[in-house]
């Protein structure tokens, strides 16, 4: 029998794309893909600037990236997953591993031209997809393919990590709480930057070792110096854009590394990186990570039992409301939308 599925869409609406559920038959899959039934999905700071955006993304496109669910039938020449398997699809399907490749954000789920997941079914070839760990939930392990993965990249694929070192995340979004709950599992001392006390006090909660109120004390960048005695920094999760970008150079130590991650602020940035000459310090720009790197990431969050944060689980009929929240930037954490 048929099975049908539910999906939005976005249609173009004027200056903007609306959302638009619809009724289809459920795809299905070919020989090496994988038909999953769709447990949760989450939203991210990306999905926000797909729907405004009106001119690249194919007309009717399912928006999102993130999300996890149940395999219900599999492609004739699948080997690695079987029904009842619970799994989540990478932010890029065709990155399974090694260096990264400018091919690879044409098909990044959920924008341009190429599907998400906020259905009730997908289909996905089988190397996309990664073991969701045992001790989450589907809601949570739907937090994880973008803004876990871009905070594990940063932090440990790419920079290096060690325990003892310091942290500076700003925000308290989804990519930083997975920075701060990473980074203070792995023995790292974090300092998170916001302009609300009541996040900050959360984030203390969560483990954070400083915090850092940049309303009311915007040269946050020398206080992260006192903080750290002189020494600065040895990471930063740069998630601002132009307005933080050189007060992040000011706060990074010698050798240290910023994480070029976010665009809350804009796009036009114009710092001063003649300082991280000085210092011999580096810039990474990080765009999520492959499927090994996801792997790497679920294996990491499974030995150390983390739980992603979510701040609040919407229905499928509300999927409206989660984005007007994500917009409000009000939010502490992950906002997740429930297809089960």
């Amino acid at each position: 029998m048929t099975q049908n599925s539910r999906s939005y869409h976005l249609v173009r609406s004027g200056e903007t794309n609306k959302l638009i559920c619809s009724d289809n038959a459920a795809p299905k899959p070919d020989h090496h893909q994988v038909l999953i039934r769709m447990g949760a999905a989450s939203l991210n700071y990306r999905d926000l600037l797909t729907r405004q955006d009106i001119t690249s993304n194919r007309a009717g496109l399912i928006p999102l990236s993130d999300g996890a669910g149940t395999v219900v039938a599999v492609g004739s020449e699948v080997s690695q997953w079987k029904e009842g398997d619970r799994v989540s699809p990478n932010f890029f399907p065709n990155w399974h591993g090694g260096a990264f490749s400018l091919t690879y954000p044409a098909k990044a789920l959920g924008g341009g031209q190429t599907d998400g997941v906020l259905s009730d079914y997908i289909v996905t070839e089988e190397s996309s997809l990664v073991e969701v760990a045992s001790h989450l939930t589907l809601a949570e392990a739907a937090c994880l393919p973008c803004a876990g993965l871009t905070a594990w990249q940063a932090l440990f694929e790419r920079g290096g990590l060690k325990a003892g070192d310091t942290v500076l995340v700003q925000g308290t979004g989804g990519v930083a709480l997975f920075g701060l709950q990473l980074a203070t599992a792995y023995g790292a001392r974090v300092i998170m930057i916001s302009s609300s006390d009541a996040k900050l006090e959360r984030a203390r909660n969560f483990g954070a070792w400083q915090t850092i109120n940049y309303r009311t004390q915007p040269e946050w960048d020398k206080v992260a110096l006192d903080l750290t005695d002189g020494k600065e920094v040895d990471h930063i999760l740069e998630l601002g854009g132009p307005d933080t970008y050189n007060r992040s150079i000011a706060a990074i130590a010698a050798g240290g590394r910023i994480a070029q991650i976010g665009v809350l602020t804009g796009f036009a940035l114009q710092p001063d990186i003649l300082p991280l000459m000085f210092k011999n310090a580096s810039i990474n720009g990080i765009c999520v990570g492959s499927v090994t790197h996801f792997e790497r990431l679920n294996r990491y969050i499974s030995d150390h039992q983390i739980h992603p944060v979510i701040e609040q689980v919407f229905g499928f009929d509300d999927v409206p409301e989660a984005y007007e929240l994500l917009k409000s930037a009000s939010h502490f954490g992950k906002i997740v939308i429930d297809l089960s």
